[in-house]
């Protein structure tokens, strides 16, 4: 396995490659990938904290630099954040290479819903590996998603303490939750030519 980051030397953050490499590295060998190569982009232009798995061969992971921002201390490396963004698309990744898993889209023609509820079994699966969670965060984005009810509560601690699932009982799970979501109210049509 080789872990490779880009770029080599930061200008714009405070943060050093080899360490990104080494997190990566310790990540991967704990969820099961320490066999695969590994690229991570970074691109430190921009505060803003979006990522995206954008190869699977080599394993390689886009990161705008604010996903690994110490939000304490701007522009320096959070460990954490290293290992909550990397471990959650490790985990996915795991998912997209195994066979049994099933074949799910691509992550941008995932509807949004089913990407939270696989996030959950991500990140659930993560802390069992003795990484820090955020689980009642990831409970909230789940409801707004799912919705607010103590269906979509039940479905969440399901997928939180799963293994072994696949795509088809991702599916499932969120078609559960989703399912029980209250509908939005109606709101009532203006009659025509009526003033206030």
């Amino acid at each position: 396995m080789a872990v490779t980051v880009s770029p080599e030397q930061f200008t714009l953050v405070e943060y050093d490659a080899a360490e990104i490499a080494s997190i990566a590295g310790e990540l991967a060998e704990k969820v099961g990938l320490g066999d695969r190569d590994i690229r991570i982009e970074v691109d430190e232009k921009t505060p803003l904290g979006s990522s995206a798995v954008v190869s699977l061969d080599p394993i390689t992971i886009t990161v705008e630099s604010g996903g690994f921002e110490d939000a304490k201390q701007l522009r320096h490396l959070s460990r954490e954040s290293v290992e909550a963004v990397v471990g959650r698309h490790f985990m996915r990744t795991k998912d997209r290479l195994d066979p049994a898993f099933g074949a799910p889209p691509e992550d941008d023609k995932v509807p949004i819903e089913l990407y939270t509820a696989w996030d959950i079994y991500a990140v659930g699966r993560l802390e069992r590996l003795g990484y820090p969670s955020q689980r009642e965060r990831r409970r909230y984005h789940f409801r707004i998603r799912h919705g607010f009810t103590d269906a979509a509560d039940r479905v969440f601690d399901r997928l939180w303490e799963a293994g072994g699932l696949t795509w088809a009982d991702i599916e499932a799970a969120s078609a559960e939750a989703m399912a029980a979501k209250p509908a939005p109210p109606v709101k009532a049509k203006a009659k025509a030519g009526r003033t206030s």
